[in-house]
């Protein structure tokens, strides 16, 4: 929200040349040129793109001067300091639910995501497949190195509730452009998002790992729905042949 507008223009460029039409524009781009931009802005400003302004309370028309890390932030600046993550109590985690959370524009208000989430399902603009391997690798793979050891690794709800990661599920990852065209393709693709994901929010060296995982399973796209083309009905195989 405090970006200045010189940042914004720099990521709007890179996003639409960079990202999209160095590959012959509109429906040939096969990276997501929303997350181009973002991620050579992370790269390129890591701290103008990591430091947040608390939001102020209900129709108070203002911004907390004082800026702090996101919840994923923290537990990644707790576990180098201490070895432990830090503990975040139910009403904490209603907060970052409904979004009274520093964090980037568009991503914080989990309710919200999941109220426009819904109206794209329901209008049928966007299937489930990839939002529900991509977000249910992410519970999986969390839970269970939560439960092995809930000192050093927080809960699958904190991670379902924190960072892009229902941004990046329902409104990145379904990109129909960028993404496989087979529903087995669909599942890899967001089990590999997923998978990607959670790798670098628990051992990588950035706090959120949704905008990476993303591109890197765009750059798999090709080969995914290479090896999960179905056959055509009809079709000689060499078994049929020999």
């Amino acid at each position: 929200p405090t970006s200045p507008w010189w940042m914004v223009t720099i990521g709007a460029v890179v996003a639409i040349i960079l990202g999209k039409q160095v590959y012959g524009g509109l429906g040939y781009n096969p990276f997501n040129p929303a997350l181009v931009g973002r991620v050579f802005l992370l790269i390129s400003f890591p701290v103008q793109m990591t430091s947040w302004a608390m939001p102020s309370p209900m129709f108070l028309n203002k911004m907390d001067a004082v800026t702090r890390a996101t919840p994923l932030g923290e537990m990644k600046l707790q576990l180098l300091l201490t070895g432990r993550v830090p503990e975040f109590s139910s009403s904490d985690l209603f907060d970052f639910f409904i979004g009274n959370v520093g964090g980037s524009l568009g991503e914080v208000s989990m309710i919200a995501l999941l109220i426009g989430a819904a109206y794209l399902l329901y209008r049928g603009y966007i299937g489930w497949l990839i939002p529900l391997s991509f977000i249910g690798s992410v519970m999986i793979i969390s839970g269970i190195f939560w439960l092995i050891d809930p000192t050093r690794f927080l809960s699958p709800i904190f991670h379902l509730c924190t960072g892009g990661l229902i941004l990046g599920a329902f409104f990145m990852a379904t990109d129909l452009v960028t993404t496989p065209l087979t529903r087995k393709g669909m599942l890899i693709f967001g089990l590999g998002c997923g998978l990607v994901t959670i790798t670098i929010r628990l051992f990588g060296g950035y706090p959120e790992g949704v905008s990476f995982s993303i591109l890197f399973m765009n750059a798999a796209t090709p080969l995914i729905d290479r090896f999960t083309k179905p056959k055509i009905f009809g079709a000689r195989t060499k078994k049929n042949i020999s």
